[in-house]
C-alpha cells in the first residue's frame, strides 16, 4: 500500500509530522464513489489553524491539520464526471454536497449535509465534520465536481501557484470580507489585523477599487508588508487611538467600510496592547466605521474555547456594544466565506495579472517535515504565508 505522511496536533504549541492512513474513496463502510484522491501540491498553514495549536479549541489530539489544499487528481470515483485524473485543482475549504438548499443557495460554508453537529465543514478542523485535513502528501476530496474548481492550464497553472494555492482559503475569505463590508470603487476601508488574511485582504480592497486601504495591527512587520504593497497603517499599541490615527491618513476620524481579520484571541489597543480582549477589534470597527457602513467579520469566532479570558468568553459570548451599532446603522455579515462563490474569478484575476498575491501575503514555501518550524514562526507574528510542498513539486517550477 502507498504511504502518506500529515501534520498532527498533539495538544497545545505542538504539531508532528506522522505517517498516517493512505487515502481511501470511502465514507465511513460505504464507498465514496463522488470523491477523488488528491496529491497534494501545496498546503498551507492558516491562522484558524494556529487557534487549534494553541490549545484555545476543543480540537482532540491526533487530529490531521489543512484546510488549505491545491492538488493533482490521482484517483477519480465511479460517478465523478467532469474532473479527471491528471487535472491540478483547487480545493474549497469548506466542503459542500451541492445537493442541500444552502449548497443551492451559493452559501457552501453552511451545507446542511457535511456535518452531523451543525451546518458546515472542513478539512482538519474541529467540530468541522472529522474529515481528514489536508496538510499531507495525499487526501480524499469528496462531492468532486462540485467542489473542485480545475485549472484550465496546468503548466500556466504552476507558473503561478504560490498566487493560486492562496484561492482555497485566504484570497476569498478576505475578498469576501471586503465585498460583505460593501468596499467598491473609490472606497476608504479599515482592515483590522495584518496577518495573511487580513493581507489578502486589503489586497482584494485594491482589486475592488478601495481609494485607501488601512491596515492595523500590533506587529511592526506585518504593518512594514501591509505598506510594501501600497497600504496606509495604523499601529494599535500606540496611545493614539484609531479614530485619531485614520484622521491623521484621512482628514477624518472614520472609514466607509471595516473588516475584522482577527477574530476571537484578539489583543486590547494602545496601554491595553499586551491584554487579550476579544471584543476589542468588533467594539473599534463600530466606532470608526461611518454610520450606515457596513462591516465584514470572517475573522474566526469560536463556541468553545478553553483559554477564553473569561467563563463568558469560553462559549463565546462577548461584550460587544451592539447599541453603538444599531444607533449608526451598521450592516455586520459573519460565518465562513464561502469559497465557490468568488474563487473562480479570483484564479481568473490571479492568471492576467489583476493581483499579485502571493507577493502581497509574503508566500514562504516551506517542506512538510518543516511544517512544525513553520507553526512556531507563525505564532510569533512572521509576516509570512507558510505554503507546504510536501512532493517538491513547486521547488522544481
Amino acid at each position: 500500500m502507498a504511504s502518506n505522511r500529515g501534520v498532527a496536533y498533539m495538544g497545545p504549541g505542538t504539531v508532528e509530522v506522522q505517517s498516517i492512513d493512505f487515502p481511501k474513496l470511502a465514507l465511513g463502510n460505504r464507498k465514496c464513489e463522488h470523491g477523488v484522491i488528491l496529491k497534494i501540491v501545496s498546503t498551507n498553514i492558516c491562522g484558524s489553524d494556529q487557534h487549534m495549536v494553541r490549545g484555545r479549541t476543543t480540537a482532540p489530539k491526533g487530529i490531521i491539520l489543512g484546510h488549505e489544499i491545491t492538488g493533482e487528481v490521482i484517483e477519480a470515483g465511479r460517478d465523478v464526471e467532469f474532473i479527471k485524473k491528471g487535472d491540478l485543482v483547487s480545493v474549497p475549504f469548506n466542503i459542500a454536497c451541492g445537493r442541500c438548499r444552502n449548497c443551492k443557495e451559493r452559501a457552501t460554508g453552511v451545507c446542511l449535509n457535511v456535518n452531523p453537529a451543525r451546518p458546515g465543514a472542513a478539512y482538519g478542523y474541529v467540530d468541522m465534520g472529522g474529515w481528514i485535513g489536508g496538510q499531507a502528501e495525499y487526501v480524499m476530496v469528496p462531492y468532486a465536481d462540485f467542489n473542485l474548481l480545475k485549472f484550465p492550464d496546468k503548466d500556466r497553472a504552476m507558473s503561478k501557484i504560490r498566487d493560486l494555492t492562496c484561492l482555497s482559503d485566504i484570497l476569498p475569505t478576505g475578498y469576501h470580507g471586503a465585498v460583505s463590508a460593501g468596499v467598491g470603487t473609490g472606497s476608504t476601508v479599515y482592515v483590522a489585523g495584518g496577518g495573511p488574511v487580513g493581507l489578502a485582504c486589503a489586497a482584494a480592497c485594491q482589486l475592488l477599487g478601495a481609494a485607501c486601504v488601512i491596515v492595523g495591527d500590533l506587529i511592526s512587520e506585518r504593518l512594514a508588508q501591509a505598506r510594501s504593497f501600497g497600504c496606509e497603517t495604523v499601529d494599535v499599541s500606540k496611545k493614539a487611538s484609531i479614530a485619531e490615527q485614520i484622521e491623521q491618513i484621512l482628514g477624518v476620524p472614520e472609514v466607509d467600510s471595516a473588516v475584522d481579520c482577527v477574530g476571537f484571541e484578539a489583543r486590547g489597543h494602545g496601554t491595553d496592547a499586551a491584554r487579550e480582549a476579544p471584543a476589542t477589534v468588533l467594539n473599534s470597527l463600530m466606532e470608526i466605521t461611518r454610520a450606515a457602513g457596513a462591516i465584514g467579520i470572517p475573522g474566526l469566532y469560536v463556541t468553545g474555547d478553553p483559554g477564553g479570558v473569561d467563563e463568558n468568553a469560553k462559549v463565546g459570548r462577548l461584550s460587544i456594544r451592539i447599541g453603538l451599532g444599531w444607533a449608526k446603522s451598521h450592516v455586520f455579515t459573519t460565518g465562513q466565506c464561502p469559497v465557490m462563490k468568488y474563487n473562480r474569478q479570483l484564479m481568473q484575476a490571479i492568471l492576467y495579472d489583476r493581483i499579485q498575491i502571493a507577493k502581497a501575503v509574503n508566500v514562504e514555501v516551506i517542506r512538510l517535515d518543516e511544517a512544525p518550524r513553520g507553526y512556531k514562526d507563525f505564532d510569533k507574528g512572521a509576516a509570512k504565508k507558510f505554503v507546504i510542498d510536501p512532493h517538491s513539486s513547486i521547488s522544481k517550477n
